[in-house]
């Protein structure tokens, strides 16, 4: 009897690397091979996000290097079929999302197979094959930017979900590379619960759920990982941070916006900033929190997949959140100010992808954890998950 394939799954948003083009990259390359030589995985899966950055017009040149960093890899030689796919066509507006997501197979692995979206079947996966730019005609992916036409209150950017089919071992499973909508602004995600940020989040997984189960191609067990931008319950948060603090509230002169919202708190007879909120600065003054326990506390106000649990589960987190990091190298634990972190990277699944993940006895043979959590990974620590897959005898 065959046994069961060792796979690890890779969530990055990367735009802190090709924002700071060559000084994360070493520590984060060597962090990524160290992972996949602990749990010497046979199938591997990494999907990146924000590929160029934010300024994806001067940095997009540095793609080629960075992918071929991992794919030529001496710590990757074992894997005898890589496909890569990279949508760096910044300049096809109306299609570009900056996903890449690459797959590596052990030689040691006999029976994978690919499906063709187009001719609709399976064919056996050989050599390197590797598709940058605007990945229009590969039929090996699919792939969808949200639709313009989809929220008429926030920004068109480059957003969207890429699909690829897989059998290992007679067992056929998606694995969805996604990124949705981020908080524009904190003063806004503080004025309801749930957030309009939220709602649109909702919406755009709930668009990808549908377009990957709606018949058009045979249903499979699907894995989505992605930058999900899920944030914390930030009103009911605040509320609690804040519960024995004054609150002032600054508005512009012109106008009656709002400009920051700073809570205070008496300390013996002095006054000290609690917390302090504009529309991108996060600044609590015990930030500790987040990190302690790995930020056990403050699952209870992460909710946004909650509305998901009809349709897709996730292993139990136990790492902290994954964002906002610094990316000073000095300070690779330590947030940022700009947002209130939260767990934006994630690895979900169905319930039928669940059900053929191999659970053991031993406590250690699934893990959901991230790259790097003492190094500087940039403003995202990559998120994996290691399990084994169980064959399909049919």
């Amino acid at each position: 009897m065959e046994l069961p394939t060792d796979v690890l799954l890779v969530t990055a948003n990367v735009g802190s690397l090709f924002d700071n083009v060559g000084e994360i990259e070493c520590d984060w390359l060597r962090e990524l091979f160290t992972t996949v030589h602990t749990y010497k995985p046979r199938f591997i899966a990494m999907h990146f996000q924000e590929v160029g950055g934010k300024d994806y017009t001067v940095n997009m040149a540095h793609a080629e290097s960075f992918f071929g960093e991992i794919q030529y890899s001496s710590e990757m030689k074992d894997f005898d079929r890589v496909c890569v796919y990279v949508d760096s066509h910044f300049k096809a507006e109306d299609n570009f999302t900056a996903l890449g997501s690459m797959y590596f197979i052990h030689k040691s692995v006999k029976n994978v197979q690919q499906y063709d979206f187009s001719s609709r079947d399976f064919k056996s996966v050989s050599g390197h094959s590797k598709y940058v730019g605007s990945l229009d005609g590969v039929t090996t992916l699919e792939k969808e930017k949200f639709p313009k036409n989809f929220w008429t209150d926030i920004k068109w950017s480059r957003k969207g979900y890429m699909r690829t089919r897989w059998i290992i071992h007679n067992q056929g499973l998606d694995l969805v590379n996604v990124h949705l909508f981020h908080d524009a602004s904190n003063l806004i995600a503080c004025n309801s619960s749930p957030s309009v940020y939220s709602t649109n989040r909702q919406k755009a997984l709930r668009y990808v759920i549908k377009r990957i189960t709606d018949g058009t191609y045979s249903p499979m067990p699907f894995f989505l990982f992605g930058d999900f931008n899920f944030r914390l319950d930030t009103q009911s948060l605040v509320q609690n941070l804040s519960t024995s603090a004054e609150v002032q509230t600054v508005k512009k002169d012109s106008s009656n916006e709002v400009e920051k919202i700073i809570y205070e708190e008496k300390d013996n007879d002095h006054k000290q900033v609690l917390l302090h909120i504009e529309t991108k600065l996060f600044a609590y003054l015990h930030q500790a929190v987040f990190r302690e326990n790995n930020g056990k506390e403050l699952l209870k106000y992460d909710k946004e997949i909650e509305a998901f649990h009809d349709v897709i589960r996730e292993e139990e987190i136990l790492f902290p959140p994954s964002y906002p990091y610094s990316e000073d190298n000095t300070k690779p634990t330590q947030y940022m100010n700009t947002r209130c972190p939260s767990w934006c990277d994630r690895i979900l699944m169905s319930h039928s992808a669940r059900d053929i993940m191999l659970r053991g006895e031993e406590e250690n043979n699934i893990v959901y954890n991230t790259l790097g959590p003492n190094v500087c990974m940039g403003d995202h620590k990559p998120v994996f998950l290691f399990f084994a897959l169980k064959h399909n005898v049919h």
